[in-house]
């Protein structure tokens, strides 16, 4: 029997791309799969308008009201041109996302056997996310600074012993099996933070493509997938559902029928759990 079941989806974009039909199937189905938490990864919207915001806060409302649910801002959902580079400072940016969803832009959550600490990758147009190919990537990648690390390592040291260790983030921490890209820039930097971290388990988005793999063998990444026809490969969409035991720790990808009309359980994995001494 698990001990800690985790529903994460993520890049729901409301707005132009939403697939209400999948967001209807999830209102539905998730309250039937009893999760101990649900993670929201970020992209919540389309361009960061309070209309779609709005859309997004109904939605996690209804998931509060069936477990703990644990939210950040992905990409889209940050007002970069308000402030280009920070040269207006950093809260215009998140100005209209603060204004429904609370002050803290990285809220953490703990609970029975689980600690849930999020990390912001999401900074706009941000000299720390920016690459070579600054023209493709100024406002769709992300970083990871050290701070946001430290800040959920101290949230993992904090907790019991035999808690399940999470970080959440935006960004995919691993290169995308078919767009082979990096959500992060300074990608090395930022495993090697993570795997530091403590945690047991990351889980993100931004990649449009489900997926779950081991970094340094000892971090399990889950990547969700995205509820709108814009899928890596013309896949189904995909949310997660992550189960955590004593010893291991599985993840489920819940894919949609777009005929049927319904999400119904597909490929899944299974790694060990890290052994703290």
């Amino acid at each position: 029997m698990s001990l800690v079941t985790i529903v994460q989806l993520s890049d729901l974009h409301f707005g132009r791309d939403v697939d209400l039909e999948q967001i209807r199937a999830l209102r539905t189905l998730i309250p039937t799969l009893a999760p101990t938490a649900i993670v929201i990864a970020g992209d919540l919207t389309q361009r960061a308008r309070y209309g779609e915001l709005q859309a997004a806060l109904a939605l996690t409302d209804h998931l509060r009201a069936v477990a703990p649910t644990l939210v950040i801002p992905g990409n889209h959902d940050v007002q970069w041109w308000a402030s280009p580079l920070g040269v207006a400072g950093t809260r215009l940016k998140y100005r209209k996302y603060r204004s429904l969803f609370g002050e803290s832009l990285t809220p953490a959550l703990e609970l029975p056997g689980l600690v849930l600490a999020s990390t912001l990758t999401s900074h706009g147009w941000a000299v720390g996310s920016t690459t070579w190919k600054f023209w493709r990537d100024s406002t769709v990648k992300g970083h990871l600074p050290a701070a946001e690390v430290d800040r959920a390592a101290a949230e993992f040291e904090r907790s019991p012993a035999d808690a399940l260790r999470v970080m959440v983030m935006h960004h995919n921490l691993l290169r995308g099996q078919i767009s082979r890209r990096m959500g992060l820039a300074h990608w090395r930097r930022a495993q090697e933070r993570v795997v530091a971290s403590g945690a047991d388990l990351v889980l993100c988005g931004h990649d449009h493509q489900e997926g779950a793999a081991l970094l340094a063998d000892r971090v399990v990444v889950s990547t969700s997938s995205t509820h709108t026809a814009r899928t890596r490969g013309h896949r189904p969409s995909a949310f997660n559902v992550v189960a955590a035991g004593r010893d291991t720790i599985s993840v489920t990808h819940y894919l949609w029928d777009c005929a049927g009309g319904r999400f119904g359980p597909g490929a899944a994995a299974r790694f060990p759990r890290r052994v703290r001494s």
